[in-house]
């Protein structure tokens, strides 16, 4: 198996003061690796999950009973953790335009209260249940209270109902044991998969929440898990220069401490995107805090952008490389993609662009992405590049979990508490004092 490969000697940084730095990030490395050995009772418990037998076979078990359904559709209800993981690894491994490939199951994802979205849903999948075909809902939430994703589930399960008699059989429900939805879901005869309580939902792609959909719709979830475990032991390795995770969140540290509060996830393959919101979720909400780990008001944090090589090079690189320097850039590359396609020579075009007669897209995108490394070098604008070998299960497995365990080093060096998310409380509970009809406390 090959494997990931990170290269920071354009970090702008030397490598005795990243080491430095990484050294404070011993202490945290020492509560990962003890946290492998407590289960899920520590906040860290996401990296139990790749050793988890019990709960891959409980998935594969559900998977088994809802292929035998033969369903068309399946439609994903969640926002945020409970959708964005899954969302990235289906697209970098089936494709971002899998639904019009003429998949067995076609995937459909109900992530926000827009009418126009959740109607379009419907019109999509009427047609097969009107035909007595069938269509899975998944409703994915922690907490089972999430105003968006109970609206959206209600008015699917309403359609659903209206064509199914065995209604029940259709729908599975990922969430915390004994949350509200849990106990709805058995008491109404829905499928349950349990979240581990202290698994996050930004940490959360290789429990139930990724691994159900995904191995629903083909992934090889068994491989995904052995890249994420393949990982993780690598990053809580105590031989810092080869924890690729204590040397990202240390170069990060760093350049954040210097003024750097901008870091862009520049992915150079377009079945990468979703990886970059699940990246920008990860980043955003684990590190954003207003109070520290002894209590004082801090409000720190990283702003996390994404871009994709090499559509934004036409449309913000003017930015990256004329704008201000206050920007920190991680470039992902693949190094094989699936297909090889060639420009052919044809009479009357070689002069458009010369050079590219014979050479293969790949080719030519990698000759971009060498130039642009070129132009930020150049211009003294900080990177690191993390290299894929490919776009499988085993190579998404690594990444992901790589970027999981990086940023609770960086939670450790920014004293803050990476599992939580107090402030985005503040919006829900406005929200539901406002649908509750109430008046804002004074």
């Amino acid at each position: 198996m090959e494997n990931l490969k990170l290269f920071y000697e354009d970090a702008l940084l030397p490598k005795d003061r990243i080491l430095k730095t990484a050294e404070k990030i011993r202490p945290e490395i020492e509560r990962v690796r003890n946290a492998i050995s407590r289960g899920y009772d520590d906040d860290r418990a996401s990296v139990n999950l790749p050793d988890d037998e019990e709960m891959l076979n409980t998935v594969k078990s559900v998977i088994e009973e809802k292929l035998s359904l033969e369903p068309k559709y399946l439609i994903i209800i969640g926002i945020g953790g409970s959708n964005l993981g899954t969302l990235a690894v289906q697209e970098a491994i089936l494709g971002k335009l899998y639904n019009l490939m003429n998949p067995p199951i076609k995937v459909l994802y109900a992530d926000t209260v827009d009418s126009d979205l959740i109607g379009n849903i419907m019109k999509i999948v009427k047609p097969t249940l009107k035909r007595d075909g069938n269509v899975l809902l998944n409703i994915v939430s922690k907490s089972g209270i999430t105003t968006e994703t109970v609206a959206n589930f209600r008015i699917l399960l309403d359609m659903l109902r209206k064509y199914k008699k065995e209604y029940k059989d259709y729908v599975v429900a990922t969430c915390d044991r004994d949350s509200e939805l849990w106990n709805l879901a058995v008491k109404d005869g829905f499928t349950t998969l349990e979240i581990p309580l202290k698994v996050g939902g930004r940490y959360s792609v290789f429990s139930p929440v990724g691994l159900f959909p995904l191995g629903l719709l083909g992934v090889r979830i068994e491989n995904l898990l052995k890249g994420a475990k393949r990982m993780r032991d690598k990053c809580i390795s105590t031989d810092l220069e080869r924890n690729p995770a204590a040397i990202i969140a240390s170069i990060q540290f760093i350049h954040y401490k210097e003024g750097k509060n901008i870091s862009d996830f520049f992915f150079f393959s377009s079945d990468l995107e979703s990886m970059g919101k699940w990246c920008r979720q990860l980043m955003a909400e684990s590190l954003g805090k207003e109070i520290d780990r002894n209590g004082r008001r801090v409000n720190v944090g990283i702003t996390p952008t994404v871009s994709v090589g090499s559509t934004d090079l036409h449309s913000i690189a003017q930015l990256y490389l004329g704008g201000p320097y206050d920007k920190f850039t991680t470039f992902i590359s693949i190094r094989d993609s699936r297909l090889h396609l060639h420009v052919p020579k044809m009479d009357g075009y070689s002069d458009l662009v010369p050079g590219i007669d014979g050479k293969s897209l790949g080719e030519i995108l990698n000759a971009i992405f060498e130039g642009t490394k070129e132009a930020f070098r150049k211009d003294k604008r900080p990177f690191i590049e993390v290299s894929l070998p490919d776009k499988s299960e085993r190579s998404i497995g690594q990444f992901m979990q790589l970027k999981m365990i990086e940023t609770m080093y960086l939670g450790h060096l920014l004293n803050v508490n990476p599992f939580d998310q107090p402030d985005v409380e503040k919006y829900k509970r406005e929200t539901r004092r406002i649908l509750a009809g109430k008046k804002t406390a004074q």
